[in-house]
């Protein structure tokens, strides 16, 4: 087997595979002695079908697909072999020739490549960029501590007056009617109800008192909502319930938040760690702070990535091919959503090469424990959410070798463990303008930016 290129200009090329009798010729006597000793033909033993008729019934196909493995193991071993950096795929030449597996002994075969132009630009401390450092409030820390407390709180039953947000329980029964429905047990959340009128009767109640409203009315006949304070099935119909019903207070329950102490100081941030409200509220600071690093860390990366593309300038490309390599791959899209999305396919292409350039010169290497701590953050935060600061190491390992089985997840960490080093290594490259916004500053600049 040969392989050979002719190029046709510095980023298009074609690689013919030339493949001769003596390539394959053992291997599909291998794959046919193989099928013969598992076929099954009337008349015959398994193992003993004349091996011209397995010829017959399997030689074609077999020959086809050694030959088409090596093809694949031709051009991609060309492609390792002379470390050519390739866009997309190698695309079939268009020409009429014509394979005949039954008379050919040797096949010849050629793929166009797309090759990516070089792109070496680099960043220093000449270029002043902008890093935004989300402010933090003291509103954003109170909404966090009252996150803390409402984990740890707990509703408890008082007899009244009920506030806004108290879940009332009660026994109705509809009135105007000899056999009105009756249900008991049954939790009214008047800060759901549509109307204000209906709302009103439900403030300041106490225990056993009576109130006497209308459902329909209070839903704005909202079947769903009906169907739920009667206790209904989902499918009833609610149409014949639209009269007023008497509710009489059975319970009143009111959430109320955990205590700031140090069982919470503790299970927030480990033991010991704070000790007073004021050094909780530092830590809560701190940790904000931290969170929004990677908002920051990745506007950074997108200001930079705008700056090294102006370096790179207008670099050349195949662009025949990769229009062709996007439409084969892209069955539903015509020419023209093709090449109105050319530009924008060109504009990531240039990014992409501009950061392998990067991590490649500047010896970016990704170790094993590099993942595994990428994916210990990634668990960590994940936890953080729904409030496990301090999850055990144990769960948390358990979590990561779970995360790691999955090779979509697994693809994704490591671009992100790559994707991180890059952005440390620019941050400690480029002169850094440092600039505290807000949060809604920030979110401001973000959407503007993906418009």
């Amino acid at each position: 087997m040969s392989v050979s290129r002719k190029d046709i200009d510095s980023v298009n090329a074609i690689l013919t595979v030339k493949i001769g009798k003596e390539d394959y010729q053992d291997k599909v006597e291998k794959e046919l002695k193989e099928l013969r000793k598992k076929a099954k033909v009337p008349g015959f033993r398994p193992g003993n079908v004349p091996m011209g008729m397995i010829q017959k019934m399997y030689g074609k196909s077999a020959l086809a697909e050694q030959v088409n493995k090596l093809i694949s193991d031709g051009l991609y071993g060309y492609i390792k072999e002379n470390n050519l950096s390739i866009l997309g795929e190698p695309m079939p030449v268009m020409d009429d020739k014509k394979v005949d597996f039954d008379t050919d002994d040797v096949f010849e075969f050629s793929f166009e490549i797309g090759l990516a132009p070089e792109i070496d630009v680099d960043i220093d401390a000449k270029d002043k960029v902008a890093y935004y450092e989300i402010e933090v409030t003291d509103e954003m820390v109170a909404k966090q501590m009252k996150a803390y407390t409402s984990r740890t709180g707990k509703n408890v039953v008082v007899d009244g007056p009920s506030i806004e947000g108290d879940m009332i329980r009660g026994d109705l029964t509809e009135l105007g009617k000899e056999d009105g429905l009756k249900r008991e047990g049954v939790i009214v959340m008047a800060s759901y109800m549509s109307t204000d009128e209906e709302k009103k009767k439900f403030d300041g109640v106490s225990k056993d008192q009576e109130i006497t409203f209308n459902p329909s009315k209070a839903y704005n006949g909202n079947e769903q909502e009906i169907r739920y304070l009667l206790h209904l099935e989902k499918d009833a119909d609610v149409s014949s319930y639209t009269n007023d019903f008497m509710f009489k207070v059975t319970e009143i329950s009111r959430f109320e938040e955990g205590p700031l102490n140090q069982e919470l100081f503790d299970q927030a941030f480990g033991a010991g760690v704070v000790t007073t409200e004021e050094e909780f509220k530092v830590k809560i600071r701190e940790s904000l702070a931290l969170n929004m690093t990677p908002e920051s860390d990745y506007k950074f990366l997108l200001d930079v990535s705008e700056l090294l593309k102006k370096k790179a300038g207008d670099a050349k490309f195949p662009d025949a091919f990769l229009k062709r390599f996007m439409a084969a791959n892209s069955e539903n899209k015509s020419e023209e959503q093709i090449e109105e999305e050319y530009p924008k396919t060109i504009e990531s292409l240039i990014w992409h090469l501009i950061k392998e350039k990067l991590v490649k010169k500047n010896n970016l290497k990704l170790e094993e424990n590099d993942v595994k701590e990428f994916a210990r953050k990634v668990a960590r935060n994940q936890f953080a959410q729904y409030g496990m600061l301090n999850a055990p190491d144990e769960i948390v390992d358990n979590y990561i070798k779970d995360m790691l089985k999955d090779q979509k997840t697994l693809n994704n960490i490591v671009e992100r463990a790559v994707e991180e080093k890059l952005i440390d290594l620019l941050k400690s490259k480029a002169t850094l303008v440092k600039k505290s916004v807000s949060m809604e500053e920030f979110h401001a600049m973000a959407t503007a930016e993906s418009k």
